[in-house]
């Protein structure tokens, strides 16, 4: 059977259309997100992960999901391949609506032409299974192979793409270093020749060496296959490698979309801004003087003018009230890049260090908690202490209270343990001796 051949016979029976809807710009919709709220648990403890999240992926495009952690980065992930249902909005794939309750065969369909490449490379790979038959598990269930002998040239043609030796497929999966189990996981995705692939965090447990390796193999994937990505990640400085657009999640909500150029080069939100300039710089006479920003959500008042995820031109779209909105378009369009990465100049670096300082010590609370931390040296609490003190109670209550006064808290701990220890046997043994006389009186 030859590829045309191979080819019709899958599409024989097909749910989902070969090719999407198109925008206004001519580009196909693969991946179409709209209004999605995922929530979690029921009634009063029920979290919302993720609030109203609208974004498209277009084919053969590599689109970034990029937040802190506990964001909701994968949490949409998982959503786009039926794990995480969606309690709003809906997900459509080619047109076609994919979240919720749909057919088995379309189920299939789905499993079929979007794949997923985990963070974890070693929890997400069966340690009692070969490398060939991890890798062989989808053409298993879907039978996309001919006979026997096609389904090893699959398998050892694409562990040979990935970069592995074909010695390695009957190996298991602890003989093998955490980039390699990662090339293993992006191979066992791509020989089922899928159209899409969530990548959640696949780099970020590796070396900073191999991390470059697979992200070249995404890269080549996409640029051969056509594959499209939605690569999920929360380093800026990877991200700008690989994507094409970029949308920044905070919260659960998606606060900005852009394509990666125009977001390095306008970024008006101010999450997105302090992202920016939490990128590492090679250079640590520069890192050491750079200004770190720090995003305050208390910046924004939406308690009338709610907000919302609005293009403001060049595909930029961006989450904010009537009022942010404006400004951010005004910023826009006076075309300037903006410099999100600030160097200090030594004197306007001191300057900051005597903000920062004279502002701790103006917060300081020298009484309780605050002052505790400040334990001098000698602070030891020895046992000798609590000894003394049970020998010596009355003197070692008094010597409990001036250790709590000069700030010496173990000291006056250990002092107060002796000294309450030795009150409360003399008491009990007094009280005992006085039963006992009152019994001999009888």
């Amino acid at each position: 059977m030859d590829k045309n051949t191979e080819k019709s016979s899958r599409s024989r029976g097909r749910i989902l259309p070969e090719h999407g809807p198109v925008d206004e710009n001519g580009r196909e919709k693969l991946l179409e997100v709209k209004n999605v709220d995922i929530t979690f648990g029921k009634g009063s403890n029920a979290v919302r992960a993720v609030k109203n999240a609208s974004f498209d992926i277009y084919r053969g495009e590599i689109f970034s999901l990029v937040g802190e952690s506990g964001s909701g980065k994968t949490t949409v992930g998982r959503a786009v391949i039926r794990v995480n249902p969606c309690a709003a909005g809906e997900i459509l794939y080619k047109g076609k609506r994919i979240s919720g309750k749909i057919s088995r065969a379309l189920d299939r369909e789905v499993i079929r032409n979007i794949q997923m490449v985990f963070q974890d490379p070693a929890a997400s790979l069966n340690e009692r299974a070969t490398v060939d038959y991890i890798i062989s598990e989808g053409l298993y269930n879907f039978h996309l192979y001919e006979n026997e002998k096609d389904r090893v040239r699959k398998v050892e043609e694409m562990i040979d793409e990935v970069g592995l030796l074909k010695e390695h497929l009957t190996r298991y999966p602890h003989e093998f270093s955490g980039g390699q189990r990662q090339r293993i996981g992006l191979a066992r995705a791509m020989v089922m020749e899928p159209e899409l692939v969530i990548a959640d965090e696949p780099i970020s447990a590796l070396d900073v060496s191999i991390r470059a390796q697979v992200l070249n193999l995404l890269k080549k994937f996409q640029e051969e296959r056509g594959v499209s990505y939605l690569f999920i990640a929360h380093d800026l400085s990877i991200v700008r490698y690989i994507s094409d657009r970029i949308a920044v999640i905070y919260k659960g909500n998606i606060v900005e979309i852009a394509g990666t150029d125009e977001l390095f080069n306008f970024p008006l939100h101010p999450y997105t801004h302090s992202l920016i300039s939490a990128i590492p710089i090679p250079d640590p006479i520069l890192e050491k003087n750079k200004h770190l920003y720090t995003y305050d959500p208390s910046i924004h008042d939406y308690s009338t003018d709610k907000p919302e995820l609005v293009n403001i031109g060049h595909d930029h779209w961006i989450y904010g009230n009537q009022e942010e909105i404006r400004k951010y378009k005004e910023q826009r369009e006076a075309n300037v890049p903006l410099k999100p990465i600030t160097i200090l100049s030594e004197e306007e670096k001191k300057r900051k260090e005597e903000e920062k300082r004279a502002e701790g010590v103006k917060a300081a609370d020298l009484s309780g908690a605050n002052y505790i931390l400040t334990r001098p040296k000698y602070d030891t609490g020895s046992i000798w202490l609590v000894i003394l003190s049970f020998l010596l109670p009355i003197p070692g209550l008094i010597a409990a209270f001036i250790f709590r006064g000069k700030n010496y808290i173990r000291n006056y701990k250990a002092c107060k343990k002796g000294a309450l220890a030795s009150l409360i046997t003399i008491g009990a043994v007094s009280l005992l001796f006085m039963i006992l006389l009152f019994i001999a009186t009888l």
